[in-house]
């Protein structure tokens, strides 16, 4: 049921309609745990970057792997994001899922390959080449020897993520609930993982 407002809660620490959300009971094992299922059943994210004289851009992006909480992209060489990242590595991933409202904000650090990186050819797909094209010179080909195949590893240094725990008919009576009697809709957890729950995850699967 939506939580309860009182005159205590209201200050930026302990505003109910954002302290309260975040749980702080469930173990991180738990936490990362369901933080991997939820990536691994979401295959499109938006890949937000900063261009400099611009601010932060943003675009979709199939994943090619998880790599425990990081992340690879098969990328065109030839692409803006690239320019940007040599500008200035720090990225966004964001991910969400319209039917749950589950959603997922990834902060970290991208690096980036050029085609000679094996990897390429582990998280290749004919889908991936249709993103590239064949252009006809024997070189650029989509294949995962077009020197246009490159790689964007994103190491996650902050994840946020907020994992829903009522259906359609739940969501909707909290939220109604919550206009009725003044109080806050509680639909789910607010989850965070910082540097040191991420080290430890990288020993997880």
């Amino acid at each position: 049921m939506p939580s309860d407002l009182k005159s205590s809660d209201i200050n930026s620490k302990t505003d109910p309609s954002v302290a309260r959300q975040y749980d702080d009971e469930t173990p991180k094992n738990q936490q990362i745990k369901q933080f991997f299922e939820m990536v691994d059943g979401k295959k499109i994210c938006m890949l937000n970057t900063y261009r400099n004289g611009v601010g932060p851009v943003g675009r979709s992006m199939a994943l090619a792997r998880r790599d425990g909480p990081d992340f690879l992209f098969l990328a065109n060489a030839h692409s803006q994001k690239f320019s940007d990242l040599s500008e200035n590595k720090e990225c966004q991933i964001s991910f969400q899922d319209t039917k749950t409202q589950d959603w997922i904000s990834i902060s970290g650090t991208a690096t980036t390959t050029d085609n000679s990186d094996p990897r390429i050819k582990e998280v290749w797909s004919r889908g991936a080449a249709a993103w590239f094209g064949d252009l006809g010179d024997g070189t650029h080909t989509g294949g995962p020897e077009d020197p246009r195949m490159t790689l964007i590893e994103v190491k996650s240094k902050y994840v946020t993520y907020y994992l829903t725990e009522v259906g359609i008919l739940g969501y909707a009576k909290e939220v109604v609930a919550a206009n009725v009697t003044g109080g806050v809709a509680n639909t789910g957890k607010l989850r965070e993982l910082k540097e040191e729950d991420l080290e430890k995850a990288r020993g997880m699967k």
